[in-house]
């Protein structure tokens, strides 16, 4: 974890290819990132050891996917400082809404930056947290107005083929 800038923790492996997405976009973005699994509830003393060995690295900001109960954005944000994004998992037979609801309600003075249920979550984890890494890395800035710019001109090239 010495050279990671994010930590991307998930409460199950079965969540690996919905947070892949978010591997995708840092890797896109160069920035270096660690991706592990992490219970809450099966392996808190994993969790905590974890953040603070991220700690101890300089991660400078968490990317965290679980479903169900969906505790661990909220663990990772009650023995952290840094920021804390959660990824909503639709594991259950409530499609994430139980996940999204479980994350989005965190108590006062433990913020966790709450995404889209799913891979879209996913994306948006990662460009937000690009965007934090940004404040302090002006070559980040650069790349993310080129992503900006790449999103417009896919839009620019759909229409075109729309009224072609």
């Amino acid at each position: 974890m010495s050279e990671s800038r994010v930590l991307i923790l998930m409460g199950s492996d079965s969540d690996a290819p919905v947070m892949q997405a978010a591997a995708d976009v840092l890797k896109n973005f160069g920035i270096a990132y660690t991706m592990t699994v992490a219970s809450a509830h099966r392996s808190p003393d994993r969790v905590r050891g974890l953040i603070d060995e991220a700690h101890a690295a300089g991660v400078g900001a968490f990317i965290v996917g679980a479903g169900a109960a969906a505790h661990l954005a909220g663990v990772v944000a009650a023995h952290s400082s840094r920021p804390v994004i959660g990824v909503p998992i639709d594991s259950t037979a409530l499609k994430g809404m139980d996940a999204l609801l479980a994350t989005v309600q965190m108590p006062p003075g433990v913020p966790v930056a709450t995404m889209a249920i799913g891979k879209a979550g996913a994306i948006n984890a990662a460009v937000l947290a690009a965007q934090i890494l940004a404040t302090a890395d002006s070559a980040l800035v650069d790349a993310l107005a080129d992503y900006k710019r790449s999103l417009v001109a896919k839009v620019e090239q759909a229409a075109a083929r729309l009224e072609r």
